[in-house]
Parts: structure tokens; sequence; C-alpha cells
């Protein structure tokens, strides 16, 4: 009894000591936090190869672990993002890349959701990195209006920063979005869109009517290779040069689930609801159609992306799939973080993160 008494004298002295002393404990916690995320950079640690990450795995309806469409790709030292979407950068910083050393954005098409980060993708870049050049953003043509709005609505901020910070923080030749338009290719040809350091990365396109244009694109880098969709309908030119890649990030949007969304919006009256559920049907290609893809293309791996809905319920991945898991094994369903390894010269499939 003694001795019980004795143990919970002393841990309640710890525990006074530690609460009179939180403050001090916390700072050099944040000293030691500090120097771990100020200093991460994850790119300088992966061996030389094609890496992929999902700085964002959904689509326009918010999620927990699915934020809006974003993937960073790395080809040896270079990272480039696929598309903007809501938190994307926010989430490259989280997962330890460093966002001022973005070379470039490849956008797939205009849609808000893939664009809704941009400015602030090319605010932190510009900020927090070494440049004096805007950031350039890729896309098909068209893309010159939306780097020309986003510089226009951001024009004031570059004025303060630059006042605030100078030049060594915030150069104003730094500040920014730099468009470089490319014509979308006619079906059954790749366009070239970048190539430098071992790597190439070529623009294919896909089918979202009635939006136009829109493209995925294809990165190829030391015998390794993935192609990324963006939002499409199950296609036969996405199958063509997707053949052999290592690693296909494809859309998919699950009927089954959406349905069951049209249904409730008309039980409750709800017509806007019911009538985006209804259309969104028809331009966005299913986890079976993706999975029927891979098998054909004869992939290494499948991560879907740009899910929709959002995946929240114990068990609704299987209802996502809805079948699509027996078409096409090798597959992941991708949330915010996950992420693979190509090394260079290889045949391995590495996944490096099962998500933040």
């Amino acid at each position: 009894m003694k001795k019980t008494v004795t143990v919970l004298a002393i841990l309640a002295a710890v525990i006074v000591v530690a609460y009179s002393q939180r403050a001090t404990i916390a700072a050099r916690l944040m000293e030691k936090g500090l120097e771990s995320r100020m200093g991460a950079n994850v790119v300088s640690d992966m061996q030389d190869g094609l890496h992929l990450a999902l700085c964002g795995a959904g689509g326009p309806m918010p999620a927990p672990n699915a934020s809006g469409p974003c993937v960073a790709v790395v080809a040896g030292t270079q990272l480039f993002v696929v598309d903007a979407g809501t938190d994307g950068v926010r989430n490259l910083a989280r997962m330890g890349y460093q966002p001022g050393t973005i070379q470039g954005v490849f956008l797939t098409h205009f849609h808000s959701d893939h664009i809704d980060g941009l400015g602030e993708m090319g605010t932190i870049r510009w900020a927090g990195g070494d440049n004096v050049t805007p950031l350039p953003v890729y896309g098909p043509n068209g893309v010159e209006r939306v780097v020309d709005g986003l510089n226009a609505a951001y024009a004031q901020d570059f004025t303060y920063r630059h006042e605030h910070h100078g030049d060594t923080v915030a150069p104003l030749s730094g500040a920014g979005l730099k468009a470089i338009p490319f014509t979308k290719p006619p079906m059954g040809e790749l366009a070239l869109v970048y190539e430098g350091e071992g790597l190439k990365v070529e623009a294919l396109a896909v089918d979202h009517s009635p939006v136009e244009p829109a493209v995925g694109y294809r990165f190829s880098y030391k015998g390794r290779s993935l192609l990324i969709t963006g939002d499409t309908v199950k296609l036969a030119n996405i199958e063509q040069f997707a053949q052999g890649v290592d690693l296909l990030v494809h859309e998919a949007l699950a009927p089954n689930l959406v349905n069951m969304m049209h249904d409730t919006a008309n039980k409750l009256g709800n017509k806007i609801m019911a009538k985006i559920t209804h259309d969104i049907l028809d331009y966005h290609a299913s986890p079976v159609e993706a999975a029927e893809t891979a098998r054909d293309a004869g992939v290494g791996h499948l991560l879907y992306y740009h899910i929709v809905p959002p995946l929240v319920i114990p068990g609704q991945k299987t209802l996502y799939l809805n079948g699509a898991e027996d078409i096409f094994e090798n597959y992941t369903i991708g949330e915010d973080g996950v992420a693979f390894s190509l090394p260079a010269n290889s045949k391995e499939i590495i996944k490096t993160s099962e998500g933040l």
C-alpha cells in the first residue's frame, strides 16, 4: 500500500513539474520540429527514377483524405505537378516536398477544381524558393486566359509582398505564373510538351465533353513511364498510349454511388443536387472502365484518383470498385499522400506511402 502511495506521489510530482514547464517543453519540441520540417526535401532522398505522389486524390466534393486533384511527379531531381486543386500545394509541404522547387505545372483542363489552387501554388513557390522567374504553367490552348486572370487577381499581393520582403524573398521578376500553351493533339497522336534532363512529357487527347480542350499526360524517364488521364470517359486513345506503362493514374467516378446520391436528392426535393448527380455521369470513366483500360493496356499498376464521390464510410471502397478488382487486381484507390517509386532502368513498382 505504501509503495503504491509513493509511486502515485512521484507520478503526481512529475505531472506537476511537467505542467509547470510546459512552455519550455513545447518550445524545445517546436524547435526540433521546425528543423525537421524546414529542412525536409524528400526529392533529395529519392533514388534516380520516376516518382509520383498524390497531393490531391479527390474531385470537387470535399473529403477528409482526398483534396482537389493534384499529382506530383519527380524525374531524377525535377519536380513537376499535374493540376493544382484545393490544398494541393499544402499537401506537398506536408509530404516533405519544397514548393519552391516546383519547375512547372501541367494542366489537364480548366475546370475549377483543377485550377483553384494554382494561384496559391504560384505564390508559395515564389515566396518560398529562390525563383526569379514565374512558375511555368503548361496547358492546351486557353491556358493563357487562366494565367492572365490569376496574375491579375494576385497583382496587388505581388506588390505587398515585394514591398514587405524585398528582392531577397519576393523579387517581382519571379511573381506569378507564365503560360506555355500547346495545341491539343488529335486522337492517335502525342504532342511533346516538355523535354529535359532525360524526362519527356507528352500530351494526349482525352474526352471530357463538353469541356474542351482536355488532355492527359505521359511521362517517360530512363526506361520508366506513367500516364495521368485527367478527367475523361473511357477512351481507346488512353488505352493506346498507356500500352505497357508502369503506372496508370486514371480518374474514376462510381455510377452506383452517384445514383444513390441522385435518388436521395430527388427524395429530399433537392433539385440542384439531383441535376448535378445526373449530369456528371456522362463525362467520367467508372472504376470498372478504368480497370478494363489497365488490363487491356497491360499496365504495371493502376492508381485511381479524382475519386467521386468521397469515400468516407467503412466498406464504401468495395461499393466504389463494384467488381473492378476482379478485372485488374494490381490497383490502389488513391488518397492524399499515396506515393509510388519507379527506379530507373528497372521493372520495380514500389508503393512508398499509403497516405498522409
